[in-house]
């Protein structure tokens, strides 16, 4: 374990840390993560009305939840490799840019899932649903991803070790939040 003085934090080195003490460092992420967990399935539980409404809603929710992490997790990835290599980022700009990224392959993931679940299922009302969805998370997505990492790192932790599990379950219960909330206004 090495303390980066200019960093502020302890990194982990993989080669040289045993297994219990890489344990111990991870496992309070994935902890909350964990809880987090259980957060989204309470949330999806409290949405019943909907899917009871149209259950086709629930066939989508892998992919919904799937798309807004990868968006983020690529966004945080780069995010986070440029935190380590100390490169100058002029951060208002960095998340404007990243959301209009996540905002064109929101509305490209957007327009091929709304199609496929009209075509698919029969129904414009779901397609409208999933389209407008992947849109708006895909949209939220990189912003999520780089202000979490941003803040474990002001608070000298290792965002590399806490941004992943943090972000993604975070990503998660939004994700999940605007699906049914719009599924509630277009469907309900």
């Amino acid at each position: 374990m090495e303390m980066d003085s200019k960093k502020g934090y302890t990194e982990e080195d993989v080669n040289k840390e045993s297994v219990e003490h890489l344990i111990e460092a991870r496992g309070p992420w994935l902890f909350l993560g964990l809880l987090g967990g259980l957060v989204a399935t309470i949330i999806v539980s409290k949405f019943e009305a909907v899917l009871s409404a149209d259950l086709r809603l629930a066939f989508f929710i892998p992919v919904i939840v799937y798309m807004s992490d990868a968006v983020g997790t690529q966004t945080e990835t780069i995010y986070v490799r440029a935190l380590s290599e100390k490169r100058n980022i002029n951060f208002a700009r960095y998340i404007l840019k990243e959301s209009a990224v996540g905002f064109g392959l929101g509305a490209v993931s957007g327009l091929i899932l709304g199609i496929f679940a009209t075509y698919w299922l029969g129904s414009s009302l779901v397609g409208l649903t999933i389209g407008i969805t992947m849109l708006l998370n895909l949209t939220l997505a990189p912003v999520l991803a780089v202000v979490t990492p941003r803040l474990l790192y002001a608070e000298h932790s290792d965002p590399a070790l806490g941004s992943g599990p943090v972000a993604t379950i975070i990503q998660d219960v939004i994700s999940l939040l605007v699906y049914f909330l719009i599924a509630s206004i277009i469907i309900f």
